[in-house]
Parts: C-alpha cells; structure tokens; sequence
C-alpha cells in the first residue's frame, strides 16, 4: 500500500474527524467570504504621480519652456521611473510620471518632493505658488463625482464652499485619493484696467500692480506692555473687498489723488474668468473623487456617501448638492450577475452527475464537494489578501466544474468496484488509491499552467494573480476533499448495485450508454490499425492552430460598459471662451435627448483650455436602455457633425486603462521628435492618412495646432535707444493680459487673490496693443508700437513632452465592428507609405502599444505554460515521451477555441487567453485519466499498449464523458452571459466551450493512437 492509500484510507476509517475537518473548512471559507472587499477587478495599482503647477497667463510654449522642461529635468532622474509626460496649457503644466511596478509610491512621493525642491531656482519667481504633487492611479477612473449648485451664490462661492470645505472632508475619508475641483475658480477682487484712462492719467500698469500689492502687509506688529497689562498691537494692514481696493490710491496728479475706481472697474469675481462647470442644464462646480491606489473602490464610496448628510449640513442652506456619479451600483450589479452565473454553473454540474449516476445519494457526494472547495479557496484568498470581484468570480465557477471532475473520477471508479462487488468500504479504499496518484498528476499540471502567470512580473501578473491563485487554492482543497471527504461518503452513501433494471428513463440512459461506449471502443480500434490517419490528423490542427492564431483578431481586454462615458469636447482652431460656452450648450442638449442617458456633468476651459472641455455621462442602468453604451456612441456620433466649430469625442470609462497621454480617447498614436517644429509639419500628414482609414473614427490630433497667436517682434536696437528693457515689456503685457495676480488676500480658512488685467472690453481684439505703452527712459511714457511690431500666427493651444521629447499626440476610436488588431495593422500600412524623417518617430501608445507588445507574447505564453507543464509531467512519470502523449491533446483545444472565438465575433485577449489556459488543465485531466490506467495495465498486468489503451479507453470512457459534459454545461453560463459585466464573463466561455467541444472528441482517438506512436520511443521499464 502506497503512503497516499494509507493517508486515504485514514480518513475513509475515520468519517467523524473528516466530516468535522470539512466542516471547519465550510466555516473559514463562510468567515473569509465576509472580510473579502468587493471590486469589479483586481486592483493593478501602477505607482503613478502627478505634478501640477501654474503660472496664470502664460502661454503653453512659455509653459513647456521655462516650467515643465525643468521640472521634467529633475524628475527624470528618479529611480524606477518608466515614463514621464507632460501637458503644458495656458497657465498650466502637468507632469505625469510612471514608475515600475513595485515601486513603494510613498517612497516615490518623497523623492518626487525633493526633486520639485530642487528645481525652484529654475522655476519662474511669477509662480503663484511651488509645484504640487498628488499620487495616483492612471489604470483607473474616478469613482464618484458630486455637483454642487446654487440659484443665489456665484459659483466662485459655491467653489469656494467645494474646496475649503467639502474636498478638504473628503480627502480625510478612508481610502479617497485625490480629489478634484472644477467648474469655476476661487472668489478673487478683479480690477479691470481701462487703458484710456490709464493713458489719460499718464499711469503705467506696473505702477497700479505696485500700488495694489503695497496696500496689503502681513506682518507680526509685536505687542506693548505697561505695568501687569499687555496689549497685542494690531492695524488694518489689508484690504478685503472690493469695495475697499475702490478707494485705493494710485497715483498723485496735480497734487490730486487718483483713486483705483478711476482707471479700473473693481468688483467681485473669480480667479480665472475662463471656467465653468454645468451639471445638466445649472452651472455647478464639480467634486471629482478618484480613489488612493491600494483603496477599495465600494468601502471607499460607501464611507462617501454613509457622509452625504453630514457635508451638505456644512453648506450653506442655497446649495444644493448631488451625487451624480458613483461606479458602486455598476459593479455591485456586476458581482450579482457573476454570482448568479457561478450558482447557475453549479447547478447544472450537479444535474449532469445525477443524470449520468441516477440517483440521487450517489449525486449528492460530487455535490457536496463543490461548496467545500470553494468556500476552502474563499478562505485561502481572504488570508492573501485578495477581493471578491469578476475575476475571482469566474475563477470559481470554472474551478466548479474542476472540483465536479475530482470527485467524478474518485466516486466513478469506486462505483464500478460496487459494481464488480466489492464491499462498500473495500471499494472506497481501493476505488481511491487506485486514482489518487492520477489525480495528483491531474492537480499538479493544471496548477503549473496559472502559477507559471505569476513570473511575467508584469500588468497580466497583476491583473491575473488573483485569478490564478484563486483557482490554484480551489483545486489544493478540492484534491484535498476528493482524497478525504468523497471517499469516506462513498463507503457511508454509495449503495449496492440496483438489482431491478430501474426507470424506463434510466434503463434508457444506460443502453444509450453502453451503446455510445461501444461504438466508441470499436471505432478506436479501427483508427488504431491505421495510425497514419490520427497523426495526419494530429499534423493537421498544428498546422491549423498556426493559421487561425494568425487570424483572429487580437485585442488586451475586453471594452466593459461600465454605464459611464467621458467625453472631451475641442472647438476648432483660435475659438474663444465665448463662443465655445454656446456650442458646449448645444452638446449637453444631444445628449440630454438621448433617452440612454441620465445625467451629465462637465467644465469648460480652466486647466483643458479655453476652447476645450471635459464632460462626464452617466448612462441609465443595462436593464432600463437596452443598448450598449458604445452603441449609444455610435448613435450620438452620427449626429455630432450637425454642431459646427469643433468636435465631441466619446469614449466608455474603463476599470482597466493602459497608459496614454492623450485627452479625447482610448487610443493613442505617438510623434515624438527633439524639436516642435517638425512634428507640426509631419502630424497634419499623418493625421490625413489615418482619417483616411475606414478601420479608425473620430482621429484627432492633440498639441499641432489650436489657437491664434499675436507674436509681438522686439525691435531692440529701438528700445535699447528709448531705455526700454525687456522686462518692462513683459511686465507690462502680463498685467495688461493675463489674468495676472497681484496681491494675495489673507482669510481664516483660505486666501484670496487680486486679479488685475486689462477690461475684457480691451482684451477682445488684439488693436488693444496700440493703447499699451511702456516706461522708458527719464520716466517718459512710450507707446509699446515704439519698440514693437506684431503680426498673427497660430501656435498649439497644448504642448506634450513625452520621455523629455516633444510630442504630438494622434487619437482614434474604432470603427464599429473593427477590432483593435485589425485597426493597427491598418495603421502600419498606412504609416508604411509615410516616409517619416529619421528625426521623427511614430509609435502606438496606451492601448494600442500595449496590444504591439502583448501581440508577439501571446502565443509566447501558451507555449511557456506547455514547456512547464511539460517538465512537470516528466518528473512525475520518470518520462520524457510520455508528457508528449498528454500534450497532444491541446491543439485540438486551440483549434476549437480559436474558432469558436472567431464565429462569435470575439477578440483573442488576456480573458479568451485564460480560456486556453483553462483548456490545457482540462483537456490534460481526461488524457492523464487514461494515459495512466494504460500504465497501470502495462506495468501490473503485463498488457501490450496496444491492449493497455483500448482497455484504459474503454474503462475510463464513462467518468470522460461525465467530466466533459460537466465542463460544457458548467461553462456553458459563461459563454451565454447576459447582464451588467457579461463582456468580462463571455470570452472565458466561449473559448472553454468551443475547445471542448472540439478537443474531447478528437482526443478520444488521436491521445491513444500518439500514446502507442510513442511507445516503442519509451524506456522499458
């Protein structure tokens, strides 16, 4: 007797202490099941920051200039960075960078403040404050986003309420990462300079600047004492309202003061007159939440909104606050439907055993080990710290059918010792030991195939760890309970053999499956005669896996409808803030129509640009609109070219997104070049060219062109005559233009600025230029044309740097139906005809890149998950030919999987590739099955392999049929997934289905007939 016999048959012998370990078992996994936090997938955390900074006024070249080089200069050096990209708008830099996984990113946090420290003597002094920093996750979309309106404040107050008071609660909530507010600016006093007035009491700009920035002193005044009394010295050293800067002098004339009220119009307004934010039809400022990299995303919105009352009772009574966006009821609908597909699975095992067995106590042993496996690998995953979410949901309705197969092939065997007449006891112990040794093998192999994932060290390892190991622990219990518990209910539950002939249906069942094992038995001996025509046959799907590898269409993960849309809308070339308000109104109006959608928020201008805006769609639940978000895109596309002067361009969120620069969609093509220059002259060319593709919809290009441009030309020999120096010139501008903020208002829960630019009356026409004069020698008052000449251009309204380059980003969607694969071939002939100047590189970037590097690695790890699987088996049989013959079997699984992948309509991606992983665990249980009784019947026996494999085949037919019907039908929820995630769901059934439904027929004839090809290669033994 083996050890492992000795260890089953312990605990045949002891039913009490086995029952009472299953128990404990069913107990942890019911404890685990309560501490598992939900989420729609793993969390695939890149250690990613965000540096932001602001220099109000400055032009995007200024910006990329004299801010984002030399923060990018700094920041590049860091240790495990990966990629570092930049967005310079009109006042605004933001510096993205990516580090490698397994970065600490509160480490990295504490290097990229050092860094930011560094590069403060290459900053401009202008700035109105240092560069900030926030960590962050670009894999993931914001979670919930809340508006806030008011029909009696401004929404510069209603901003102010949102970031002094309701961004700063909830960042304090457990698991809020950054948090985000936009649609308006912080309350400011604005002066609005009128230059004729200016001119007419011979005042420069830079003397009103002096003069608003001296009436504000904070400073510490000391205190007095006198005998046991002391008194705290304090002065009204600061203005507060505008009503206050009114009477603010200026400037003397004639002995005469000139008050601020005479060259300007001073009232209340708000930091940056160029945002807006709307929820639906009201202006509203916007709280955008996205959540801290190793957070929770339902804990996370469940401590927000178990808040809501607490936050709108700290607004004031006219603001009204709604929740708008919230990823919590999507995904939660979504784990429902998983689990209803897992209970579905579960029953219909359940149904192919009592169907193949007839009864119902010999159904209940297979039963009642599926519920103690998984609630064994709950617990396993609780302790790892993993979550309940689509993935490890799938992992266990396929490890249902894993676990059925363990228990089918233990209870098979000791059946048809009942059969034979063996006592009850004798054929649970014999029964068991008999294929407990092949159920090892079985369990050891399949392991291999998931654990090998584990060492990519990479996005699918961390995408595909919890599935892996989820299904790993499920079959460690499961091998556990079908060498311990299934045994020991065999010798209590299994009857004798009936001794009537039973129902009409099951004598039926029975003939129908003496007749099927019979014909299979005398069909296989044929096929044996005639080995040529299986192996011919074994060639021929190789050569047909190669081919149909090639064809399908490839793709990373599949498009979720996660019922939210983003959306980024671009006017065209030089449009101003203006008359890009009245085409967002016209955007928000279609898609308001829209009967699939419920709700809308957004923003126009701030840091996206004047004439750009970022809008967010909340789509009506699955079951209310009946159509899928993308085909509500499709739909609403066709009726965007109605609205001119610009472009809305729609995409659906994602759980999972790849890197990318880009504003205005999922995929992204990549100029990069030393110089900006070129890039403008090559994106237009090749923007062209992918416009021109039938596979691609909605390209547009990001950072070539955008905004018009006066380019004032210095003649210096002039101003160096007048005493005019180049500072003066560019002081002068920036206070007439820029929104410039002179002076800082000190308040108990915030501060406040002085805004100071010219009266937007001025600043709508470039003629203003003439009315702007400058200082110059002796004090004497000069017209700015004196030393200037100016002339109209464009220039981008965005510059991207991308690794420290200059970049120009080209975004596309795909055309319906067409999938990513097919969109970049279509992409590389086009870029083929495009002779591209060595100076100027073309690469796929976010998804698209990720699909160019995964493409070549996608066969790379079915063939390494073989290799491993391989060297496993060989050590287990002391073979190096023998795992050749279970091998066989899987290119039977590819050729079904793959078609079946492709009659579907469905991509070969990271989910369908888990399928084929599956594949070779499963195909492989049923060739181990026979493989190794054809062994036994070698070695114990003494049977040629001729009469050891008909008679392994002939034995073992039954529990393969049970298992493979067991896997159909236990998958079958999966590839027929209706409901909220079915598109996560679906590739994983197809791909098992299909490859079963062609494999374990095939196998059936080509495992034995490869098995006696390859004995005479084998060592005698």
């Amino acid at each position: 007797m083996t050890p492992l016999s000795r260890v089953i048959g312990w605990f045949v012998l002891h039913p009490v202490a086995t029952t009472l370990l299953a128990v404990a078992v069913v107990l942890a996994g019911l404890l685990g099941l309560r501490l598992l936090p939900v989420a729609p997938l793993p969390q695939v955390d890149y250690p990613a920051i965000n540096v932001r900074a602001s220099l109000p006024g400055a032009s995007p070249e200024s910006m990329a200039a004299n801010v984002a080089t030399p923060l990018e200069r700094a920041l590049g050096t860091l240790p495990g960075l990966t990629r570092i990209d930049s967005a310079s708008t009109q006042g605004s830099t933001q510096v993205e960078l990516q580090f490698e996984l397994g970065v600490d990113v509160d480490s990295a946090a504490r290097e990229v403040q050092a860094a930011i420290n560094a590069s403060r003597a290459q900053l401009p002094s202008g700035m109105p404050g240092m560069p900030q920093y926030h960590k962050v996750n670009p894999s993931q979309a914001p979670i919930l986003a809340l508006a806030l309106s008011s029909d009696s404040l401004s929404p510069g107050q209603v901003y102010d309420v949102a970031s002094t008071v309701i961004a700063q609660k909830l960042a304090q909530i457990p698991g809020v990462g950054e948090v985000q507010v936009g649609g308006s600016s912080l309350p400011a006093v604005r002066v609005s300079l009128d230059p004729n007035a200016l001119n007419q009491y011979r005042i420069a700009l830079d003397d009103v600047a002096a003069a608003i920035r001296n009436a504000n002193a904070l400073k510490p005044l000391g205190s007095v004492a006198s005998g046991s009394q002391q008194w705290q010295l304090d002065a009204t050293l600061q203005l507060r309202t505008a009503a206050e800067y009114r009477d603010l002098i200026v400037a003397l004339r004639d002995g005469r003061p000139v008050f601020l009220r005479d060259v300007a119009t001073v009232g209340e307004g708000v930091e940056d007159r160029y945002a807006s934010g709307f929820h639906n039809e009201r202006p509203a400022v916007l709280v955008i939440v996205s959540r801290q990299p190793d957070a929770n995303i339902i804990e996370t919105v469940d401590a927000i909104t178990a808040q809501m009352d607490t936050l709108q009772a700290l607004l004031p009574a006219s603001v009204e606050m709604h929740l708008v966006m919230d990823r919590s009821p999507v995904i939660r609908a979504t784990l429902r439907e998983a689990e209803l597909t897992l209970v579905l699975a579960i029953a219909l095992v359940v149904l192919v055993v009592l169907g193949f067995l007839g009864h119902w106590r010999a159904a209940l042993i297979p039963s009642a080990a599926i519920p103690v496996s998984l609630l064994g690998a709950l617990a396993v995953i609780a302790l790892l710290g993993f979550s309940l979410n689509t993935l490890s949901l799938m992992a266990l309705i396929v490890a249902a059918v894993l676990v059925v197969d363990d228990a089918i092939v233990v209870l098979e065997n000791i059946a048809r010792h009942r059969e034979l007449g063996a006592s009850p006891l004798q054929a649970a112990l014999k029964g068991a030991g008999e294929v407990g040794a092949t159920l090892l093998s079985m369990n050891i192999a399949l392991a291999i195939v998931f654990v090998s994932i584990l060492f990519l060290d990479d996005f699918v390892e961390r995408l595909f760890r919890e599935f892996s190991l989820t299904l790993v622990a499920a079959m460690g219990v499961s091998l556990l309970v079908s060498l311990s518990l299934t045994p020991m209910l065999c010798a209590r539950l299994l009857g004798a053999p009936r001794s009537t002939p039973g129902s009409r249906l099951q004598r039926a069942g029975k003939t129908l499956f003496e007749r099927l094992r019979d014909a299979y038995v005398h069909s296989l001996a044929r096929v044996l005669r005639r080995l040529t025509i299986p192996l011919l046959l074994f060639v021929t799907v190789i050569g047909l896996n190669v081919w149909l590898f090639q064809q399908v269409p490839k793709g990373i993960v599949p498009k979720q409808d996660t019922a939210q849309l983003r959306g980024f809308a671009r006017g065209d070339d030089g449009l101003s803030f203006q008359v890009m308000q009245p085409k967002i109104d016209a955007y928000r109006k279609l898609l308001l129509a829209d009967p699939a959608i419920s709700d809308i928020i957004g923003y126009v201008g701030g840091r996206n640009g004047v004439n750009n805006a970022f809008i967010m769609i909340k789509m009506k639940p699955l079951s209310e609109r009946r159509v899928s978000s993308q085909q509500v895109i499709d739909r609403l596309r066709a009726n965007l070219p109605k609205i001119p002067g610009g472009g809305l361009f729609l995409w659906v969120d994602q759980d999972i997104k790849l890197e990318g620069g880009g504003d205005s969609g999922q995929y992204e093509f990549q100029l990069l070049s030393a110089d900006l220059q070129p890039l403008r002259e090559w994106a237009p060319k090749v923007s062209e060219a992918l416009r021109a593709l039938p596979e691609l919809v909605d390209v547009e290009s990001q950072g070539d062109q955008g905004m018009r441009q006066v380019v004032l030309d210095i003649d210096r020999d002039a101003a160096a005559r007048l005493g005019v120096d180049m500072r003066m010139i560019a002081s002068v501008l920036n206070n007439a233009f820029s929104q410039r903020q002179v002076a800082t208002l000190y308040d108990t829960l915030n501060q406040y600025r002085v805004v100071m630019e010219l009266d937007p009356r001025y600043t709508q026409d470039p003629t203003t230029l003439e009315q702007i004069h400058v200082i110059g020698r002796d004090g004497q008052r000069l017209p700015l044309s004196a030393v200037a000449s100016w002339r109209y251009g464009m220039a981008p309204d965005r510059i991207y740097h991308s690794q420290q380059f200059a970049s120009i980003w080209i975004e596309f969607a795909l055309a319906p139906g067409v999938s990513l694969d097919q969109a970049v071939q279509a992409i590389d002939r086009a870029m083929a005809g495009i002779m591209l100047p060595t100076h100027v590189q073309a690469r796929l970037s976010g998804e698209a890149g990720g699909l160019e590097q995964l493409r070549g690695r996608q066969l790379w790890l079915v063939l390494g998950a073989m290799l491993a699987v391989y060297l496993v088996l060989g050590i287990l049989y002391e073979s190096a030919v023998l795992p050749l013959a279970i091998l066989s079997t899987l290119p039977s699984a590819g050729v079904g999987a793959l078609l079946a992948l492709m009659a579907f309509g469905n991509e070969l991606n990271l989910i369908s590739l888990l399928g084929l992983f599956l594949l070779v665990g499963v195909v492989m249980k049923n060739t181990i099955l026979i493989i190794d009784f054809a062994l036994s019947a070698e070695r114990g026996r003494g049977l040629s392999p001729h009469d050891a494999i008909m008679d392994a085949a002939r034995l073992r037919f039954r529990p393969i049929l049970m298992t493979s019907v067991a896997a159909l039908l236990g998958c079958l929820p999966l590839m027929l997934a209706t409901g909220e995630g079915w598109e996560m769901r679906q590739p994983l059934g197809i791909a098992i289905v299909g490859g079963l439904l062609v494999s374990q027929w095939l196998t059936l004839y080509t495992t034995p007939a490869i098995y006696l090809a390859l004995a005479k290669l084998r060592r005698p033994t």
